[in-house]
């Protein structure tokens, strides 16, 4: 005899929360998308007479700061009080302090690679952090990937080179007459490889971190963003000593929305790293050179070139490669 069960009133709630779930992740990689597509046209808006007025390590400090505060909130708000008092262990805590000594470390990487390449070179060298970060995100946290999605991986290195190289003095016929203009020592090569490896080892050591421990996200960021504040705010201690611009000097209305804008980035990047996967970060820088490009040509009149549709198309058949 066949037992037909009634699904009941509570179906209808089982089917919705898949598709609830999955526009929660669509609008939330969306977001990321646009915050990350926005930050460079935002700091182009920010320069007075072609230079960036503020100091670019009291920005990261402040950041920090401000996603430090919001994790506070939200775990003050969601009745996480008792775990916020409680004394945490030193072998809970330590982990936390790794990706913000390793992110500061790439951030002053960025800044010392200028010396020894061109800024057009280091845009199209950088691209190849999707490559260590993906290989890294095999080796640490041991998820293999099939031969399809290792292709995907490369289609997104791919099209990160062909986004940055078709981009390169873009409506700059005076530039256009010097030649190439493109510069790279051999110490150059060196520190994109370092960069690479440690954004990448970054990336994935968050996630293993974030994954390994039971505890509210919102505690976690608060000891991830804790280390962030007290790294960074040594090093804009130092660039202040050295003579550098005041702390708050420059700010602006834009400065601010900058800030506003990568705070959320890091929050909604936590998420992903935790309920999620590295190799969907990877996309989503990738996406947001897309955007970046379209914001650039609405927003500071920059000239697209019919090439573009060739890293679009890229970057959605790896998609397709990767998550079909």
């Amino acid at each position: 005899m066949i037992v037909i069960q009634n699904a009941g009133p509570s179906s209808p709630a089982r089917i919705r929360r898949p598709v609830l779930k999955r526009t929660v992740w669509g609008v939330l990689l969306a977001l990321m998308v646009l915050i990350y597509g926005s930050h460079a046209p935002l700091l182009t808006l920010t320069k007075v007479d072609g230079h960036v007025p503020f100091s670019a390590s009291s920005c990261v400090v402040m950041i920090e700061l401000l996603k430090l505060l919001i994790s506070l909130v939200t775990l003050v708000s969601t009745g996480g009080t008792s775990a916020l008092l409680a004394a945490p262990s030193l072998a809970r805590v330590a982990p936390y302090a790794a990706p913000a000594v390793l992110y500061a470390l790439n951030n002053n990487l960025v800044v010392v690679m200028q010396a020894y390449m061109d800024p057009s070179s280091y845009q199209v060298l950088s691209n190849l952090k999707i490559a260590s970060t993906a290989l890294l995100y095999s080796l640490c946290l041991g998820k293999r990937l099939r031969p399809s999605q290792w292709l995907a991986v490369g289609l997104l290195v791919s099209a990160g080179v062909c986004h940055s190289y078709s981009s390169l003095d873009a409506g700059d016929p005076a530039r256009a007459d010097d030649g190439p203009g493109l510069r790279v020592t051999a110490w150059g090569l060196f520190l994109v490889l370092v960069y690479c490896c440690v954004s990448g080892l970054a990336a994935v050591y968050t996630e293993r971190v974030l994954k390994g421990q039971k505890l509210p996200l919102s505690l976690q960021n608060l000891y991830l963003y804790g280390f962030g504040v007290a790294v960074n705010g040594v090093s804009s201690s130092l660039s202040f000593v050295a003579g550098e611009k005041g702390f708050l000097e420059g700010y602006s209305g834009v400065v601010w929305a900058v800030i506003a804008g990568q705070a959320a980035n890091g929050l909604l990047m936590s998420v992903v790293l935790k309920h999620g996967s590295g190799i969907t970060r990877l996309f989503v820088i990738s996406c947001s050179m897309l955007v970046n490009a379209l914001l650039s040509w609405a927003v500071l009149g920059l000239q697209l070139t019919p090439f573009f549709l060739l890293p679009v198309s890229m970057i959605g058949l790896a998609a397709f490669m990767y998550y079909r």
